[in-house]
């Protein structure tokens, strides 16, 4: 028990305490980081102890800064900051803290997002601190070797405490330039939440629900942008489908073969009035994009009835905002959808120089091959997908599909 519940905290806690401690030490994120560990061990003693806190969230926040003033006395340098912390803890340690502190979280976020960073170091950053995604994870949320990501987080740890970046929200005036990064953020947490690079099962609803919950934080801030509120309905058109999405087993269910009625249909309606919202804002982006194809695929009655025309049309805007691989992959099977798999097979082909160590790439030549008849050549692009899957849910989905084609 001790050990689900560090495991179940590390997953809703690390970042409300990460930004606490950063900010109380004057935003010295690898200090923070490593107190926050250095707290999260602890519980795994202190809980097996003296049982389990009441309040888990304060415990480990409360535990964090005493861990960074014990590594800052031992380093016998930053006097100010042992000062604030001992006035923190002072504060904290009479009552517990609050169990949501989404500003703090947001001052994070816009910390890591500075301008002085590079855009791929402030996304991987506010991965790392806010959400305490494996430097493994993150390489594969940006397709980059481990070794590379690992390089860049730690130059940007450097950078933010060298340069002293400060950790707030910036002033409205500042906003509109920070966004973009900010939700890239809160985007690539959902994404890693809605279908994980790693580990054995597919979905982790508390990322996904967390991402959701940092995306009503930023509407609340931000209520006039159109991508704010598309993010936030692409994010929910998405997760209203998580119950049809795994079986009662927990393994991976293909949107064709999902049991629509499991699916949310109070959140599909959130995200419907979310993206009709922005209709009177301007011209939206990607989010707004994304959101519309997300809707159209929630809205549909069945699997057959999908507009597929309207979401290649969809995805045709996309790719003007956004001209991603990735994104001509999706265009290419709704292509599939509407013009049959020989289209989609040849959309895909231009594909193979760019992405041809990803596996999604490979398990959809595989999907649109078998529908072409091609099994022989259907089975070989299915062992490649499973050659390079990381995530085990994805790996016996895989392997079920291959079994299922006949042997040559």
């Amino acid at each position: 028990p001790v050990h689900v519940a560090v495991e179940h905290a590390h997953r809703t806690e690390w970042g409300r305490v990460l930004a606490g401690v950063a900010k109380a030490c004057g935003g010295d994120l690898g200090l923070a980081e490593d107190a926050t560990a250095d707290a999260f061990v602890a519980a795994l003693e202190a809980w097996q102890r003296d049982g389990l806190p009441a309040n888990q969230g304060g415990w480990l926040a409360t535990t964090a800064r005493r861990k960074a003033m014990d590594r800052l006395r031992r380093a016998r340098v930053y006097a100010e900051k042992v000062a604030e912390l001992e006035r923190q803890l002072a504060r904290t340690s009479s009552a517990p803290e609050a169990s949501a502190i989404p500003d703090e979280r947001l001052e994070l976020i816009f910390g890591c997002c500075h301008p002085a960073l590079s855009r791929e170091a402030q996304v991987a950053l506010t991965l790392r601190c806010l959400t305490g995604l494996s430097t493994p994870e993150i390489a594969r949320a940006f397709l980059v070797p481990e070794p590379t990501m690992a390089q860049r987080l730690v130059r940007a740890k450097q950078k933010v405490r060298d340069a002293g970046i400060p950790l707030r929200v910036p002033a409205p005036k500042d906003l509109p330039d920070r966004l973009p990064a900010v939700l890239a953020v809160v985007y690539l947490v959902f994404n890693e939440g809605y279908a994980a690079s790693t580990g054995d099962t597919h979905l982790r609803v508390d990322l996904c629900a967390r991402a959701i919950d940092l995306g009503e934080v930023l509407v609340t801030l931000m209520p006039g942008e159109p991508e704010v509120l598309g993010l936030l309905a692409l994010m929910m058109a998405h997760h209203a489908r998580r119950a049809g999405r795994v079986d009662a087993d927990g393994e991976m269910v293909l949107l064709a073969d999902q049991d629509r009625s499991r699916w949310d249909r109070p959140e599909i309606a959130k995200a419907r009035a979310l993206l009709a919202a922005t209709a009177g804002l301007g011209l939206g982006g990607r989010y707004v994009a994304e959101a519309t194809i997300a809707h159209l695929h929630a809205s549909a009655r069945t699997y057959e009835q999908t507009d597929w025309t309207a979401i290649v049309r969809c995805y045709d805007r996309l790719l003007a905002l956004i001209p991603s691989p990735v994104v001509r992959l999706n265009r290419a099977l709704a292509v599939a959808s509407v013009e049959g798999p020989a289209a989609g097979l040849e959309a895909l082909a231009e594909l193979a120089g760019e992405l041809g160590d990803y596996h999604y790439l490979h398990a959809a030549r595989s999907e649109l091959l078998r529908q072409a008849g091609d099994v022989v050549a259907a089975r070989a692009a299915c062992r490649r997908a499973l050659d390079l899957v990381g995530n085990d849910a994805e790996r016996r989905l895989l392997q079920r599909r291959l079994d299922s084609m006949p042997s040559p």
